[in-house]
C-alpha cells in the first residue's frame, strides 16, 4: 500500500492512514494517546528509526512494526504489542532488524520459517511414517514408548530446531539417576531422532553430541543345566499354556521374544521342520531360514491342532501376545532362578550350543547373526569347550600310556 502524507497527528479514516516517515517521534504518550481509526488500521512512523513504526487497530490495539525492503521487496514485519513491549524495547529490536537488513538477512522470514519449522511430533511422525519399517517391531515398539513417555509429553511442541544441548543432557541426567541403562537406550533413539532431521534438512548440527553414556556392566547369564530342567519342569506345571509355550520355543531356538510372539503359521513349512522369518520380523531387517528342533516341531503340531488363528501365539483378543513378563516372573519365581532375564535364554542357548562343540559360524546361522563380531561375544564359551576337550583327550593319553 503506498504511503500516504499529511497531518503528523493521529487521524481516522475509513482507509488505512499513515503519517509522512520521518515526521514524528514515537513515546509512550503519543502510543497511549494515538485514536482507532474507523476502519483498518492506522500506522505513525518514526522519525528517528527508519521504517519503525507503531500500527493501530480499529479494535484498539497497537503492536510496534517495522517496514524495510530487502531485494527489491518491500516488507513489515511485527516487532510486539504494546504494552507487553515498551517503546525502547520496540525501537532496539527495531535497530537490530536494521543490522540484519544491512547484512542482507531478512527477519521477517528467519521468523516465518522458525514459526513453521517441524516440530518433535513432527518429528515423531514422520518416524513412524518413514522410517519405522526400517527396524524390528521389537525395537520399533520401543522407540514409539520412548517417545511417548519421554520426548512428546517435555518436548512435543517445541520446534526441533530449539531442542538443546542442555535439554538433551537434563533428560539423560534424569533417567540416569534411577536407570542408568535405560538412560542410555534412550540417548541413543535421541541420537538417531536427530540424525534423521539433519538429514531431512530440519537442523544442521545434533543436539546431543558431547553427550557421553553411562557405564554399563554387560551381563550375559547362562542357564546352568540344573536351571534349565528346572524352568522346564515349572513351564510344564503352569496353567496358562499359551504363554509357557511361547517361552520354551525362545528357550528351544534361540530366537528373539518378538519373534517367537509374532510369529504366524505361513512362515513354517507344512512339516513345522523349517522357520522362515520375514524381515520385517528380524533385528537385522533380513529374512532368515532355519531348522528347527524335534521338540519345536512337536509343540507346533499340538498348537496347530488346536488353533484357529493365522498366529502361533494367539492372545485372548485375537492377536499376538504382546509380551510374556508375567508368566516368566512366576517361572523364575518357581524354578528359583529370579533375575534372570527372558533375553537369558537367547544367550543359553548358544551357551549350550557352544559347550557341545558346535563352532561359532554355525551358532551365528541359528540366532541370524549378520555380523561374525556379534557372535564373537560367545568365543570364551567355545575357547572353554576346546580347552575341556584337550584336557581329555590329554588324560585318556596320559592314562593309556600309564596302563
Amino acid at each position: 500500500m503506498p504511503e500516504q502524507t499529511g497531518s503528523t497527528e493521529p487521524q481516522k479514516s475509513t482507509d488505512t492512514v499513515r503519517t509522512r516517515r520521518g515526521s514524528v517521534r514515537i513515546t509512550d504518550r503519543l502510543v497511549k494517546e494515538l485514536l482507532p481509526p474507523e476502519n483498518g488500521y492506522q500506522i505513525v512512523y518514526d522519525s528517528q528509526t527508519s521504517g519503525f513504526g507503531i500500527q493501530v487497530m480499529k479494535s484498539g490495539k497497537r503492536s510496534f512494526v517495522l517496514n524495510y525492503r530487502i531485494q527489491g521487496s518491500e516488507r513489515r514485519i511485527t516487532i510486539g504489542r504494546y504494552p507487553e513491549w515498551s517503546v525502547l524495547a520496540a525501537r532496539r529490536r527495531a535497530e537490530e532488524f536494521r543490522v540484519q537488513i544491512a547484512q542482507g538477512i531478512d527477519p521477517k522470514k528467519v521468523r516465518d520459517e522458525k514459526y513453521h519449522s517441524p516440530t518433535m511430533k513432527d518429528l515423531h511422525s514422520r518416524f513412524m511414517e518413514q522410517e519405522a519399517q526400517k527396524v524390528c517391531d521389537e525395537y520399533r515398539e520401543d522407540i514409539e514408548r520412548i517417545y511417548r513417555q519421554h520426548f512428546l509429553p517435555k518436548w512435543g511442541s517445541r520446534k526441533v530446531r530449539d531442542i538443546s544441548f542442555s535439554d538433551c543432557d537434563s533428560l539423560h541426567r534424569q533417567i540416569s539417576k534411577t536407570r542408568p541403562t535405560r538412560a542410555n537406550r534412550i540417548l541413543s533413539v535421541m541420537t538417531r531422532a536427530f540424525n534423521l532431521a539433519i538429514k531431512w534438512g530440519w537442523i544442521e548440527r545434533n543436539p546431543t553430541l558431547g553427550i557421553e553414556k553411562n557405564k554399563e556392566h554387560k551381563r550375559q547369564h547362562y542357564l546352568t543345566p540344573k536351571e534349565i530342567r528346572r524352568v522346564l519342569e515349572a513351564l510344564d506345571a503352569h496353567s496358562e499354556r499359551t504363554s509357557c509355550e511361547a517361552i520354551k520355543m525362545i528357550l528351544l531356538t534361540g530366537a528373539r521374544k518378538g519373534e517367537v510372539l509374532k510369529s504366524s503359521w505361513d512362515q513354517f513349512n507344512e512339516d513345522l521342520t523349517i522357520w522362515s522369518k520375514p524381515a520385517a520380523s528380524t533385528k537385522q531387517r533380513k529374512p532368515h531360514i532355519v531348522r528347527v528342533s524335534k521338540p519345536v516341531t512337536e509343540l507346533l503340531s499340538i498348537r496347530r491342532e488346536q488353533s484357529n488363528s493365522d498366529y502361533v501365539f494367539q492372545s485372548r483378543n485375537g492377536k499376538p501376545l504382546q509380551d510374556v513378563k508375567k508368566t516368566w516372573a512366576s517361572i523364575t519365581e518357581k524354578a528359583g532362578i529370579e533375575g534372570t532375564h527372558i533375553h537369558d535364554l537367547r544367550h543359553t542357548y548358544a551357551s549350550v550350543a557352544i559347550s557341545n562343540g558346535v563352532d561359532l559360524y554355525t551358532v551365528g546361522q541359528l540366532l541370524g547373526h549378520t555380523q561374525t563380531q556379534t557372535t564373537a561375544r560367545y568365543a570364551h564359551l567355545f575357547d572353554e569347550t576346546l580347552h575341556r576337550a584337550t584336557e581329555t583327550v590329554a588324560e585318556v593319553m596320559t592314562t593309556n600310556t600309564r596302563a
